[in-house]
């Protein structure tokens, strides 16, 4: 998998780099906006991970011109303009995600699987575990054919722990990617989410699908 990296801060992109490139990404970083866009408009790549405040040309204005040529590329944009107003403005113009500074590498990694995921599986919108499917299109879940209700919050974890399955998330991951910067890191919103969606899930089932992972989190497992 090819990824292309708009980043200006070079301790930033560095771990960037390294962490995807220990992933087996292949990663081309770029510091400058306008030579961040002349590689997204002439070259392939599977994800563009784009910085908003860049020399040249900024992450937004690069956006638009991918789409305006219809370059579908998955894109994840990288901030540290944290108001809501920004990351709006960031999905109106075709983010496909949208990531604030500062953030934890587990959650970079997290959201670039899920993106690239999506990009490989286009066609369909459920994902399976075992006999669980999630269709992340209808926002809704079964398990052995019947329905399971769940809120809008325990939907987000489930979905995000459906793509990234077989894999340990920290709590804090999870807590970034459906709370953001709303969370607070000491509270146990997560282990409350996971016990309630375990009671929906897996009380009844013989095969009990998320695992706790001691000393890192919880993961949903068909292996």
């Amino acid at each position: 998998m090819k990824i292309l990296l708009v980043e200006d801060e070079p301790v930033i992109a560095q771990n960037i780099v390294e962490r995807l490139a220990g992933e087996f990404y292949r990663v081309k970083w770029v510091s400058d906006g306008n030579m961040g866009l002349q590689k997204a408009l002439f070259e392939t790549y599977d994800l563009i991970i784009l910085d908003v405040l860049l020399p040249g040309t900024n992450g937004f204005s690069i956006l638009k011109k991918l789409r305006s040529n219809r370059i579908t590329t998955p894109v994840l944009m990288l901030t540290a303009l944290c108001d809501i107003v920004n990351k709006v403005k960031g999905l109106d113009s075709g983010a496909d995600d949208y990531l604030t500074k500062p953030f934890a590498l587990d959650e970079l990694s997290a959201r670039v699987r899920v993106l690239l995921r999506r990009e490989m599986n286009p066609q369909t919108s459920s994902i399976r575990i075992k006999d669980l499917n999630v269709d992340t299109s209808r926002r809704e879940v079964s398990r052995n054919g019947e329905p399971i209700n769940l809120t809008t919050k325990e939907f987000q974890i489930l979905e995000f722990m459906a793509y990234n399955k077989n894999r340990a998330l920290s709590r804090m991951t999870i807590a970034e990617h459906v709370w953001q910067e709303n969370y607070d890191s000491m509270s146990n919103f997560v282990d409350v989410h996971i016990k309630n969606i375990r009671k929906k899930i897996d009380a009844k089932a013989t095969c009990k699908l998320i695992k706790t992972v001691r000393g890192i989190g919880y993961m949903i497992n068909d292996e």
